[in-house]
């Protein structure tokens, strides 16, 4: 880290302790600043670092539900509102134990870059609750999606703030969710939130735009190497919404995806995976990974198992943050992986960065990778304000051209500033020198 940011980022630890996730996503910023502090020394005049570091807005509360037995349950919601110097804050909302305000206040950090660099107009937040919707009912899932909103519907707007989904929260989630604020406010604002089903307002591509952006994103990492997924073996992390869609978008580009993972375990499957089964066993049954071994005689399943110690060409991380350490990082390069990719954000330890970098394969940071969930919902917002519905082929073009501009972007920040073909620094610098500068026109607000 640059000399100039010490103190900065001393500061930054002292007034959040204990958060540990949000201090990574900070260094791991900050380590590419030097050099734009160096070229524009006004931002460090004007404590744009600081300021970006520091939310608008953090929003705690009670989210109170009653189970089909009648059982009194208290969650906690959580709504960072980090920054909105380029539009009203946009980012999804995520259901899951872990979630703490540490967790959110990470994803809403690396969510004001990557909105940055998609080049459309909005800011970045995150939101979402400990509460776990897996073997839960529909009927209370509702009551939970509308406690939850109740809350939440005072605090976001198409204007203001623009929920999505994210782990644990899809179109079921999503629906309830915007039933209850449409009753709430009498309106029927569809703006105000994204990844609605088709029938409400949602947009064609946006369940499957994070994992077809990822595959988008590394078919030009490995272009600007003169070379294309064609004939690739690679590995998926995870099995939810972004592995599925990534494995499809993969497999149209020529990869081949031999295997995919869940908490449980990881499957192998030499003649690649096969996506109707993947689909049935985690979208329709919403079962564990090792269902779809019942289906597929060849296919192997390993419980606890490392994904990350499969041979492959490519490997996209697309499951939850750290989840590939230095120790993967070695046995993927080992194995003669030529690029890593991120689908999940921060699924990659700084220390499996750092040797990927090093070892100069083509490595991408979530912020860029998978920015195509982001921008469809983007896209979505465009749709509502006009009342009007684009064709499947049309978004996924859209999809596709943006996700090359980021890429470009990337790339050409990178060589400008002196480290070609770094991803991570390109990424980086390209999204805060967007947001700073528009901080900067904003005035001291």
């Amino acid at each position: 880290m640059d000399e100039k940011l010490e103190s900065v980022f001393w500061n930054v630890q002292q007034r959040n302790h204990g958060e540990t996730e949000f201090i990574q996503a900070v260094r791991e910023v900050f380590s590419s600043m030097g050099p734009v502090l160096s070229k524009y020394p006004r931002f460090a005049e004007q404590k744009i670092i600081e300021r970006i570091c520091e939310p608008e807005r953090q929003i705690i509360f009670r989210v109170p539900w009653q189970d089909d037995q009648g059982q009194v349950h208290i969650n906690r919601g959580f709504r960072v509102q980090f920054n909105s110097a380029l539009g009203p804050y946009k980012g999804g909302l995520r259901f899951h134990p872990s979630v703490n305000l540490s967790i959110i206040k990470f994803l809403g950090f690396e969510q004001i870059f990557k909105n940055a660099l998609t080049g459309l107009p909005i800011g970045g937040g995150k939101g979402g609750s400990d509460f776990c919707p897996k073997g839960r009912s529909d009927a209370e899932v509702m009551r939970f999606c509308q406690s939850f909103m109740t809350e939440l519907c005072r605090h976001v707007g198409e204007y203001t703030d623009v929920p999505a989904g994210d782990v644990g929260v899809g179109k079921r989630e999503i629906g309830y969710l915007f039933g209850q604020y449409k009753r709430i406010s009498n309106r029927y604002e569809s703006g105000v939130l994204t990844g609605k089903g088709l029938r409400f307002g949602g947009a064609l591509v946006r369940t499957e735009a994070t994992g077809y952006g990822l595959g988008y994103f590394v078919q030009e990492m490995l272009s600007a190497r003169s070379q294309s997924l064609d004939g690739k073996t690679c590995i998926v992390s995870g099995s939810g919404n972004v592995a599925i869609y990534a494995i499809e978008k993969v497999t149209q580009l020529g990869g081949r995806v031999v295997a995919c993972s869940d908490s449980s375990g990881y499957i192998y499957d030499k003649a690649g995976i096969d996506l109707p089964t993947l689909k049935q066993v985690k979208e329709v049954e919403r079962g564990r990974i090792r269902r779809y071994c019942e289906f597929r005689d060849d296919a192997r399943y390993h419980r606890d198992g490392n994904i990350w110690k499969t041979k492959c060409d490519v490997a996209l991380p697309c499951a939850t943050q750290n989840e590939l350490t230095g120790k993967d990082a070695a046995t993927l390069l080992e194995n003669g992986c030529i690029a890593v990719a991120e689908g999940a954000n921060m699924p990659t330890t700084p220390e499996a960065i750092e040797l990927f970098i090093e070892a100069g394969i083509a490595y991408a940071p979530g912020k860029a990778a998978n920015a195509g969930g982001v921008a469809t919902s983007a896209l979505e917002m465009q749709q509502n304000a006009s009342r009007d519905t684009w064709s499947f082929e049309f978004t996924d073009r859209k999809l596709a051209s943006i996700m090359k501009d980021i890429h470009d972007r990337c790339l050409a920040t990178a060589d400008e500033y002196g480290v070609p073909g770094n991803y991570a620094r390109g990424a980086n610098i390209a999204g805060f020198t967007s947001v700073a500068e528009a901080i900067e026109s904003l005035g001291l607000i």
